[in-house]
């Protein structure tokens, strides 16, 4: 699904009307899609279905005439309701007249009597009054039909047409009248603003009505936004050859974990393994390997110097001197930020090894540092958590990025990252994400409520997911091992990165509705949802 401004959906509009799409056209398979989507939706659910559609003046009133048309001749008893008038000798209206639909107006139900008593036996409320170019605050007769309404006793099934009633499709912003939907009805496109606070929590469950624009405007062809739906899940998760073994799904390392922050590391490799990696191998300070290995015994286990329990920077050559099997590298989760693991960070990115002498166990002796620049490359990277704080310290850092890399930044550090500040950040999210991800020729995961992915041609996709089920610590560490699980398995970062989020999210999720409440959700519980989020 592409992800447009109102103003975009504009242009794209009339360029589709100028090349041959017409207006009414598209109002015409609007209005059709939603009456087929609707009945679809119920028409086994009970005989003698009603609907009732609040009908406003422009083009959604319009759309909401024609399905309440085709409902009725599909056998449902219909009423539209006008809130606001329409044209003299309107058509849209005549067709739904003579197709049997009732109709009543505002203009003589000012006491919503007419409406009320509809409203007892209604099976379904198409909300068209206001399109996405509504501007708030609310008409004071649209916010009385709209607060007697939510004032019901009982509530039919709610679908907004396009969008609810009441949501700036650009800001975000909804009145405080706005009707909550069951589901919202796209035409074409998921306008922005639906996808930020508070507008979403007014639209619920989002639902595409496809319109022709393909081969009709250079404007929809040239939109680079879209919207992350459950197919990226079978794109991501394919069926699994029955003859495959452990080398089929790749092979994870995972450089992670300092003595304080122990779970983090914990937390990515079982989250890759719940993802369908074959092998995580766990590249951790040697003083946890004891602690951790008895909890995580799925793993192999490299074990790295350390100072005091924090990677030390000649850490870099042992996981040099071991990535001949890994097909994939997640770095960061719990790494710590001392000066150490910075210069653990840099050595690794750009192939300098020095400072240990490989013995039997991995790091006896000392010897000249040098370079493996040329002789053999790191694999996929994710860099998360304290390997972005630790990446924002160093000079020119885009430039020791492997090629197909993965950066994970909550808001916080992506200012880090960027220079900007939070807010800027947090106002444009969709832009900063393309921006840099550009930039720095890598894919970028901007993490919060609809995270934002972005590549560096340009492309960006949006999570349509928001929960404070995932406002948790070790959360993202499950993130890291999902991404880096796929990247493992030959996924492309930019796949990776979009199903990885997606995934990420359903988990959440699935864990709040498991216990009850967002409010207990522990990063641990992300993990047992994994297998029930790829299955749906």
């Amino acid at each position: 699904m592409k992800l447009v401004t109102v103003n975009e959906m504009k242009q794209i509009e009339e360029e589709a009307n100028l090349s041959g799409y017409p207006y009414a056209e598209m109002m015409e398979d609007a209005g059709t899609g939603i009456a087929r989507f609707i009945h679809s939706l119920f028409a086994d659910v009970k005989p003698d279905l009603s609907a009732i559609g609040l009908v406003g003046s422009g083009n959604n009133g319009g759309d909401t005439l024609i399905a309440l048309e085709h409902l009725q001749k599909q056998g449902w008893t219909c009423l539209a309701y006008l809130v606001r008038s329409r044209p003299a000798g309107d058509l849209l209206l005549l067709r739904a007249r003579e197709a049997g639909c009732q109709a009543a107006s505002l203009e003589k139900d000012v006491d919503f009597k007419q409406l009320n008593a509809w409203m007892e036996h209604a099976d379904v409320l198409l909300d068209g009054i206001l399109g996405t170019g509504a501007q708030l605050p609310l008409r004071k007769d649209i916010a009385a039909v709209l607060k007697d309404i939510a004032n019901q006793p009982s509530m039919p099934f709610v679908a907004a047409v396009d969008c609810p009633s009441g949501v700036n499709c650009d800001t975000g912003d909804a009145a405080a009248e706005t009707l909550q939907a069951d589901l919202t009805l796209c035409m074409g496109a998921v306008k922005q603003g639906m996808l930020k606070l508070p507008a979403f929590q007014y639209v619920n469950d989002i639902n595409l009505i496809p319109l022709k624009f393909d081969g009709k405007s250079t404007c929809w062809e040239g939109i680079q936004t879209i919207v992350v739906d459950e197919g990226i899940l079978e794109e991501a998760f394919p069926a699994r050859p029955l003859d495959a073994h452990k080398g089929t799904f790749g092979t994870l390392m995972v450089a992670a974990g300092s003595v304080n922050y122990t779970g983090a590391a914990l937390l990515a490799g079982k989250a890759a393994y719940r993802s369908g990696v074959g092998l995580v191998q766990m590249a951790v300070p040697s003083s946890l390997h004891s602690a951790l290995a008895g909890v995580f015994p799925e793993a192999t286990w490299l074990m790295l110097p350390h100072e005091m329990g924090v990677i030390s920077s000649s850490a870099a050559e042992v996981i040099w001197e071991n990535l001949d099997r890994a097909t994939a590298l997640a770095v960061g989760p719990g790494l710590g930020t001392e000066p150490a693991t910075r210069d653990f960070l840099k050595n690794l990115l750009s192939g300098e090894k020095g400072g240990v002498e490989k013995g039997a166990i991995g790091f006896l002796g000392q010897k000249e540092k040098h370079n493996l620049a040329g002789k053999s490359k790191l694999p996929p990277v994710v860099i998360d958590a304290d390997g972005l704080r630790l990446l924002s310290q160093l000079p020119d850092w885009p430039g020791l990025l492997p090629a197909e890399s993965v950066l994970t930044p909550h808001p916080g550090e992506m200012a880090a990252l960027s220079g900007l500040t939070v807010e800027d950040i947090q106002e444009e999210r969709i832009e900063i994400t393309r921006r840099f991800a550009r930039k720095w020729n890598c894919v970028v995961v901007l993490k919060g409520a609809f995270s934002v992915v972005g590549e560096p041609g340009g492309q960006c996709a949006v999570i349509p997911f928001a929960t404070p089920a995932l406002a948790r610590a070790g959360t993202g560490d499950v993130l890291t091992g999902i991404i880096a699980s796929l990247l493992a398995q030959g996924k492309h970062p930019y796949l990776a990165a979009r199903a990885g989020a997606y995934l990420h999210a359903l988990a959440g999720l699935s864990a709040a509705e498991k216990l009850g409440t967002p409010v207990s959700v522990m990063a641990g519980d992300l993990l047992e949802e994994i297998p029930n989020a790829i299955g749906k």
